[in-house]
């Protein structure tokens, strides 16, 4: 028989007031487990004509401040967020049969933060960030790979790869957070915290 937490739910869910450490726990889990990028995600955003948007993006951070991501500033994504900064965010492992979701207001990561990260990915991966206009019109592949050979003419020195100012980072700051757990016959284990105006953590546990 399954082990259960204080609130009847299986012991996965632990029994914590911060939703933060849960999910770091629930990562780790999914790290070992995952066979394919555990920290990919399902990004929504809505632009300011109301028209959602969702597309697939890698967690690469977070923390009591919130979930990170990197992309385009020119990108569609980027532009729905300059519009309208609420955006949710669904995470999930299937070797675990575990969802996560996140919903809250968004918001640019400080130029250092974004430095940092940039200079952290492969030279390929920083010169591609320079030669892709994201989302725009290709007419052919030969015309993005002379971009990426330009630019690593301009910049031969694989140590130094300046971040355009077009990439950056983007920041969630969490309002909601919901744990679920598949279950037989569908009635699936779900617990959401939500964050009160004194900071503190509330959390129910929801229906299925």
């Amino acid at each position: 028989m399954n082990q259960k937490n204080s609130l009847g739910l299986d012991i996965c869910f632990q029994d914590l007031n911060n939703p933060i450490e849960l999910f770091r726990n629930w990562m780790e889990d999914a790290i070992k487990s995952e066979p394919n990028d555990p920290d990919t995600l399902a990004l929504a955003t809505v632009d300011k004509k109301g028209i959602p948007s969702v597309r697939m993006v890698l967690l690469k951070d977070f923390s009591e401040k919130g979930f990170i991501f990197y992309t385009n500033l020119n990108s569609p994504k980027s532009t729905a967020l300059t519009e309208n900064p609420n955006a949710s965010m669904c995470i999930y492992w299937k070797s675990l049969q575990r969802q996560v979701r996140i919903t809250g207001t968004i918001s640019k990561v400080n130029n250092e933060e974004a430095d940092n990260y940039f200079n952290s990915r492969p030279y390929e991966s920083r010169i591609g960030a320079w030669a892709s206009s994201q989302s725009s019109v290709l007419k052919s592949r030969e015309d993005l790979s002379i971009a990426i050979m330009e630019y690593k003419k301009k910049y031969t020195d694989q140590n130094n790869v300046p971040r355009p100012e077009h990439w950056s980072g983007w920041n969630l700051l969490p309002k909601e957070i919901e744990f679920w757990l598949n279950a037989d016959n569908r009635i699936h284990e779900r617990l959401i915290y939500s964050k009160k105006e004194d900071g503190i953590w509330e959390k129910n546990l929801l229906y299925p």
